[in-house]
C-alpha cells in the first residue's frame, strides 16, 4: 500500500563539458556545467592538482545613487585546499588574509577595464580555492578561472584576458615558476593581457635590469596569447549572449548645458593650479552654481556630479594631450619639489620623512627580537612568518576630509605590501641583522603616489635606526594620456592626484642604483603598447636615481653603524641543539629564572642558535655567559669561577658554569695547610678554581691552589678555540 510513496528518481550524471590546453609543461583544463549552474557563469578551474572554481555574478538592475562601477572581486582561502585545519580557537575561517586581499586586487586590476564605464550593475567575481598543487599557483589558475567565468557569462566584458607568473632562475626566465623554482628566483612577476596589448603588471624583483624586465614581460604576454586562444574557442562553443543594460552615461543635453553656463576656458582656470585644496574649492563654486541653475530638473541634478567629473576629465585630459601642459605648470617630465629628513620623532628606533609636493610620507622603524616577526597561517607551506612588515595608512585628514578610521582597507593593505615587496631585496639576511624589523607608513598628505613615497620614506627610516640594508631604494610614479590611436600619447613623470584620477594609468616602479625592485601598474584603458611600457620603465629609471642621488643621499648616504640607544640590542651565539633542554629546563624553569635576573628575552632556534635580546648590554652579557655555562660539558683541567654557597668541616662547596656544584676539599683551599676552611672561603664569596677530576659517582672535585690553577686550562669566552690550542696548553 506504501508503493507509491516509495518512487525515487534514478542517479543521473551531469553533463559538462571539459576543455584542455598544455600550459608551461602541465595540463590546465576546465568544466563548464559541471558546478554552480545558477551562477552567470562560472568555471571549475584545473591547473595539475589545484582546483579553483571561479563564478562571474550580476545584479539584474544598476544600483541607485552611484557614480561608479560596483565591481566585488573576492578570492576565498580555505585551510582544507592544503589538508589544514585552521589555528586558533575559532576553527572556521575568519577575515581574508592579507594575501587573499593582494590576489583579489591583482585579478581585479586588469578586469575591471574591460567592463563597459556606464555599466553600474553590482558584479562580484567569487574565486574559491579547493585544492592546492605547490607546482601550480592557485593565484594563476583564479586569475584565468575569472576571466573566463565572466567572458562565458551574460555579463557585458570586452575579454577574455590571461595571466601569466615569471620568474628568474640563474639568469634564465621560467614561466607559471614550480615551487622550487620560486624559492630560487630574482624575480616574481604577473603579467596580464588582452589580444593585443598587456593590462597589467605586478612584480617583486631582486634588482633587475629595466632590459630583463621588459623582456620577461613581452614573452609572458606571448603566453597569454595562447590561453586567450584558448578561451575564445570556448567562448564561441558554451558563452552566453550578452545582456542588455540600462546605461548611466551623462545625457549629451546635461553636458552641452553645463558647457554653456562654464566655458572651457573657465574649466581650464579652475583646474590649472598646483594647489590640491585652491583647486578643489574652484570646483566646488563651479558645482554649487550649476546646483542652482539646475535647481528644478531632479533628473540632472542626481546627474550632476558625474557629469562635472566628465567635464574637468576632459578639460585635463585635452590640456595635456593636446597642449601640453600640466594642471600644476610643470613639464612632462618634470618632478615636483622634493624633500627628505630624518630623525624627526624622537626615542623611536629610526624615523624619515619624505615630501614630493603635496604627498608627504612620515615612516617610523621599530626593531625586535625574531619572537616577533609575524606568524602566517596561510596555504604556502613555505610562508610561515614575515620577518619584515611594512604597515601603511591612509588617514582621512591627508586629503583634508573628515572620516572615521575602521582599520586599514584594501587599498591601504596593497600599498603597504608594494613598499615591503619593494624593500626586501636590500634587507640584511637574520644571520647578518638577527632582528625582527616593522616599518609604518603614515601618510601626512596625500596628492599622488604616497605608496612610492613610502618607499623613499622606509630607505630613509631604515638607514637612520642602523638597519644595515645594502642600499637605497626609491620609487616613483608615470601616467598616461592616450589619444584616437595607439600612436597619440603622452607619459607624464610623477603624475599628482587629478594626473591619476582623469588620466589612464598609474605606473609605479622602485629600484635601487642597479636594478627594479618592484612595480604596481594600474590602468583604465584595454591595455600598453609595448612603446609605452618601456617609455614609463625608461622615465622612472632616471626619476628615480635623481631621487636617491640629489635629495636621499645628501641626508642619509647609508646605514648608521649603531643602533638607537632606543632599540633593543640583539646578541647571537650557538649552542649544541641537544642542549636546548638543559637550557629550557623542565617546565621551562631554567630559561624563565635566567629571563627574570637579567630581564632579557630569549629565543632558541632548533638549529641551536640562540638570539639574547634587551636594552642592557651587561645583562645581555651575562644571559649569554650563563647559557654558555649551561651547556659547557665540565672537564678535568678547567679554570672557572664560581660562588661559595656552602661551608663544611673538611671543605667548601662552589657552584660554578650557573648550575654545575663542585667541592673544594680543605686540603685545596691553598698551597699550605689549611685549620679551618673558614680561614679562606665564607659562603658568598666569588673563587677562580680548578676541576680536578670528575668521579665515577659524578661528583666534581675542585682545586683552589695556586699551583693547581696556573697549570690548568681557564674557560675564555672563545670556548670554540681550536682543540689543538686546547691540547697544547694541557700538555703545558
Amino acid at each position: 500500500m506504501y508503493d507509491e510513496f516509495n518512487t525515487y528518481s534514478k542517479p543521473s550524471e551531469k553533463e559538462y563539458k571539459t576543455y584542455s590546453m598544455e600550459l608551461c609543461g602541465r595540463t590546465l583544463s576546465v568544466d563548464i556545467g559541471r558546478v554552480a549552474a545558477q551562477a552567470n557563469g562560472a568555471a571549475f578551474m584545473h591547473y595539475g592538482d589545484t582546483t579553483v572554481l571561479s563564478t562571474a555574478t550580476a545584479s539584474k538592475e544598476p544600483r541607485e545613487g552611484i557614480d561608479f562601477f560596483p565591481l566585488s572581486v573576492e578570492y576565498e582561502e580555505k585551510q582544507y585546499a592544503a589538508g589544514k585545519i585552521p589555528g586558533g580557537f575559532n576553527k572556521r575561517e575568519g577575515k581574508p588574509s592579507e594575501h587573499a586581499i593582494l590576489t583579489s586586487r591583482v585579478i581585479d586590476r586588469p578586469m575591471r577595464p574591460l567592463f563597459p564605464k556606464d555599466y553600474r550593475n553590482d558584479v562580484t567575481l567569487n574565486n574559491l580555492v579547493l585544492s592546492v598543487d605547490p607546482d601550480c599557483a592557485p593565484e594563476v589558475t583564479a586569475m584565468l578561472g575569472a576571466s573566463l567565468a565572466t567572458a562565458i557569462s551574460d555579463i557585458p566584458f570586452d575579454g577574455p584576458c590571461a595571466a601569466t607568473m615569471v620568474g628568474l632562475v640563474d639568469g634564465e626566465l621560467v614561466f607559471n615558476p614550480t615551487n622550487d623554482e620560486k624559492q630560487k628566483s630574482d624575480l616574481s612577476l604577473t603579467v596580464a593581457s588582452t589580444r593585443e596589448k598587456v593590462i597589467m603588471i605586478e612584480a617583486g624583483a631582486n634588482e633587475v635590469s629595466d632590459e630583463v624586465m621588459i623582456d620577461a614581460i613581452y614573452k609572458a604576454h606571448e603566453i597569454n596569447q595562447k590561453i586567450i586562444a584558448w578561451m575564445d574557442g570556448i567562448v564561441a562553443e558554451v558563452g552566453k549572449e550578452k545582456h542588455s543594460y540600462q546605461s548611466c552615461a551623462v545625457p549629451e543635453e546635461l553636458m552641452e548645458a553645463i558647457k554653456a553656463e562654464v566655458p572651457a576656458e573657465e574649466m581650464e582656470t579652475a583646474v590649472f593650479c598646483d594647489d590640491k585644496q585652491q583647486r578643489d574649492k574652484n570646483i566646488d563654486e563651479i558645482t554649487a552654481r550649476l546646483k542652482e541653475k539646475f535647481a528644478d530638473n531632479e533628473e540632472w541634478l542626481a546627474l550632476l556630479g558625474d557629469a562635472i567629473y566628465q567635464y574637468e576629465k576632459k578639460t585635463v585630459r585635452k590640456m595635456i594631450l593636446r597642449d601640453r601642459k600640466r594642471p600644476d605648470g610643470r613639464g612632462i617630465s618634470e618632478i615636483r619639489p622634493l624633500a627628505a629628513e630624518i630623525d624627526v620623532v624622537p626615542r623611536v628606533h629610526g624615523s624619515g620623512m619624505f615630501t614630493r609636493g603635496q604627498t608627504q610620507i612620515l615612516n617610523i622603524c621599530t626593531l625586535a627580537p625574531l619572537s616577533d616577526a609575524q606568524k602566517i597561517d596561510g596555504l604556502d607551506e613555505n610562508v610561515t612568518q614575515k620577518r619584515y612588515m611594512h604597515h601603511y595608512n591612509f588617514p582621512s585628514y591627508s586629503v583634508g576630509e573628515t572620516k572615521v578610521s575602521r582599520g586599514p582597507g584594501r587599498r591601504e593593505i596593497g600599498h603597504g605590501a608594494l613598499a615591503e615587496k619593494a624593500l626586501i631585496p636590500v634587507l640584511p639576511s637574520e644571520e647578518e641583522f638577527p632582528y625582527a624589523i616593522r616599518t609604518v607608513s603614515e601618510t601626512m598628505e596625500s596628492n599622488g603616489s604616497t605608496s612610492q613615497a613610502s618607499v623613499c620614506a622606509s630607505s630613509l627610516s631604515l638607514m637612520a635606526a642602523g638597519v644595515p640594508i645594502k642600499t637605497m631604494v626609491a620609487g616613483i610614479s608615470c601616467g598616461l594620456v592616450t589619444g584616437d590611436t595607439d600612436d597619440d600619447y603622452i607619459v607624464l613623470t610623477d603624475i599628482q592626484g587629478l594626473e591619476d584620477f582623469f588620466g589612464d594609468m598609474d605606473f609605479k616602479v622602485a629600484g635601487t642604483h642597479k636594478g627594479i625592485t618592484a612595480i604596481q601598474m594600474d590602468i583604465k584603458i584595454h591595455g600598453l603598447t609595448r612603446a609605452i611600457v618601456e617609455e614609463a620603465i625608461k622615465r622612472t629609471h632616471e626619476a628615480r636615481l635623481y631621487i636617491m642621488d640629489e635629495i636621499m643621499a645628501p641626508v642619509i648616504s647609508e646605514p648608521r653603524k649603531e643602533l638607537s640607544k632606543y632599540a633593543p640590542k640583539i646578541r647571537m651565539t650557538s649552542i649544541d641543539p641537544t642542549k636546548i633542554g638543559d637550557v629550557v629546563g623542565k617546565q621551562g624553569k631554567t630559561i624563565n629564572k635566567i629571563i627574570e635576573e637579567t630581564g632579557v628575552s630569549i629565543d632558541i632556534e632548533d638549529d641551536g642558535r640562540v638570539s639574547v635580546c634587551g636594552t642592557d648590554e651587561k645583562m645581555i652579557e651575562k644571559a649569554i655567559e650563563i647559557i654558555e655555562g649551561i651547556v659547557t660539558e665540565v672537564e678535568p683541567g678547567m679554570v672557572v669561577s664560581g660562588t661559595v654557597f656552602n661551608i663544611m668541616s673538611f671543605g667548601a662547596q662552589v657552584e660554578f658554569l650557573y648550575n654545575k656544584k663542585g667541592l673544594i676539599h680543605i686540603s685545596k683551599l691553598a698551597d699550605k695547610r689549611v685549620g679551618k676552611v673558614e680561614d679562606v672561603v665564607k659562603v658568598g664569596d666569588e673563587v677562580t678554581v680548578k676541576v680536578l677530576e670528575i668521579d665515577k659517582m659524578g661528583r666534581i672535585n675542585l682545586s683552589m691552589r695556586p699551583s693547581d690553577i696556573n697549570a690548568g686550562n681557564r674557560v675564555r669566552r672563545e670556548k670554540h678555540a681550536d682543540n689543538s690550542e686546547a691540547e697544547k696548553n694541557d700538555q703545558e
